[in-house]
């Protein structure tokens, strides 16, 4: 009895060790396809492009700030097997780090491989409130003849890769947006901009100024 109970133990041992070695097998195996796979298809964040910044208007009364421009931004996915969707972008403007334009939505769309999209939304902000110091700096900015925006695009990106769509990442873009005024190599339309003392104009006093894009930018991008 003691030899056939011996015998039983062996080959129960035996079996165990070769499902936990099958397993361990199968294990490794599934956890380099997928490492393979994820190599292969990791997506490569899309690459974002300011191309043209149109100031409109600008007025700087006290204390608040009026500002209207069109934006042309163009992105790109760099990936030879993931698509992109783009399911929310919201885009506005920042001076300082301070918001001067009110959030404006943009289509969602679906990016396919190596595809450039580009949107031209129009922002504004009417009589947003900023800090007297902001104010005060985009008066000296426009005084010494440039003034550097910042556009901003926040949104959720979701990848492609066939028929499978993976969960929502967020999305956020900054993109510098150096204007320059017509005294100096760049030359824009002209527009009427409340000014105010402190850059050696009265207040309440209008003077033209001319603000042109000086050349297309480069834009952060995490996702």
């Amino acid at each position: 009895m003691s030899k056939e109970k011996h015998h039983r133990d062996w080959i129960l041992r035996r079996c165990c060790g070769s499902i936990a070695a099958c397993i361990l097998t199968l294990f490794a195996v599934v956890g380099f396809i997928v490492l393979v796979i994820y190599l292969a298809l990791h997506p490569s964040k899309p690459s974002f492009y300011l191309q043209d910044v149109q100031l409109r208007s600008i007025d700087l009364s006290d204390p608040e700030l009026s500002l209207d421009l069109q934006v042309t931004i163009a992105s790109r996915n760099p990936n030879d097997r993931v698509g992109v969707y783009y399911k929310t972008l919201d885009a506005f403007t920042t001076y300082r780090d301070e918001p001067v334009t009110v959030p404006v939505s943009m289509p969602s769309i679906y990016q396919g491989h190596k595809d450039v999209s580009v949107w031209s939304p129009v922002m504004s902000g009417d009589a947003v409130p900023v800090a007297q110091y902001v104010a005060d700096a985009m008066k000296q900015d426009i005084a010494a003849g440039y003034v550097l925006l910042h556009v901003k695009v926040e949104g959720r990106v979701k990848w492609k890769v066939g028929s499978w769509v993976s969960g929502g990442y967020h999305l956020f873009v900054t993109c510098p947006a150096l204007l320059a005024t017509s005294g100096s190599a760049f030359a824009g339309s002209a527009f009427t901009s409340s000014a105010a003392s402190g850059v050696g104009v009265p207040a309440g006093v209008n003077t033209t100024v001319s603000l042109k894009f000086t050349h297309p930018a480069d834009c952060t991008v995490d996702v």
